[in-house]
């Protein structure tokens, strides 16, 4: 990954409260830590919080380790990120009290809307919350042209639910000695587990009954009926297609790239 993955994406999903005082904290901290006039141990304290809220950061842009999708390997950072955060907001609350209770009163209601506004996001998207980008990243439908946002398939889960209410519904069954075949764009155990036992997954659409498409960059928009449209603010997670009867070549945007 390249050496702005982490920070990249840190900046674009956490909350724009915590990013703001979270850095403030941490740059508030680091100043206490060098000041002659704070005690040996506040100056510990200040410096340790600093360090756990950036040095993993700073180790993972130097070295370049193995990652993968998002930013689940720093999650740790998030406490002392959060307790840098409460410095900072104590020392601005400080300051706002002097001006008495209407700027006290004015900053409770900044930081109220700061903690609602993510909350409401995260609520429109349940139950995808770890999806959410912030409004640096213009939210997921900003982010969704340049980031993969449901990478695990949890979609699959509320779009298989659908497809077999609808099979259910008109009555039908899988075909007399064999399973419904449903070819899958997506990652296929994420989709067998919510598929249940009538259901065969594939890669190959050719023969298939249906397709179960993840809303991500690789996964094609079928010509086709479309049975179920899973959709969180305005974007596409997950889609099922009943494929019997039409041609369909391929289920990805792009092929597959093979080893050498």
């Amino acid at each position: 990954m390249p050496r702005s993955y982490v920070p990249t994406l840190l900046g674009l999903k956490l909350p724009e409260v915590l990013l703001l005082t979270g850095l403030s904290g941490v740059i508030l901290a680091l100043i206490t830590a060098v000041q002659k006039r704070a005690t040996p141990r506040a100056r510990a304290i200040q410096l340790a919080i600093a360090l756990a809220a950036i040095l993993p950061v700073a180790a993972a842009i130097v070295a370049r380790p193995a990652m993968y999708n998002g930013v689940r390997h720093f999650i740790f950072i998030l406490p002392p990120l959060a307790v840098a955060g409460g410095l900072a907001g104590r020392w601005i609350a400080e300051r706002a009290a002097r001006f008495g209770r209407p700027a006290f009163a004015a900053l409770a209601l900044v930081f109220g809307a700061g903690v609602a506004l993510p909350a409401a996001e995260m609520a429109r998207l349940h139950p995808y919350e770890y999806v959410s980008f912030n409004h640096v990243a213009g939210g997921v439908r900003g982010a969704q042209p340049r980031f993969m946002l449901d990478y695990w398939g949890l979609a699959f889960k509320q779009a298989s639910e659908e497809l077999r209410e609808k099979l259910d519904a008109r009555g039908e069954k899988p075909p007399a000695g064999r399973k419904w075949k449903i070819a899958v764009c997506g990652p296929h155990p994420a989709a067998q587990i919510a598929l249940g036992d009538q259901f065969e997954p594939t890669w190959e659409p050719q023969g298939a009954d249906f397709a179960l498409m993840l809303g991500t960059f690789y996964c094609a928009k079928l010509d086709a009926p479309m049975l179920v449209d899973v959709m969180r603010d305005g974007i596409d997670f997950a889609r099922a297609y009943d494929i019997r009867g039409v041609s369909i070549s391929t289920l990805f945007t792009r092929p597959p790239v093979k080893a050498d």
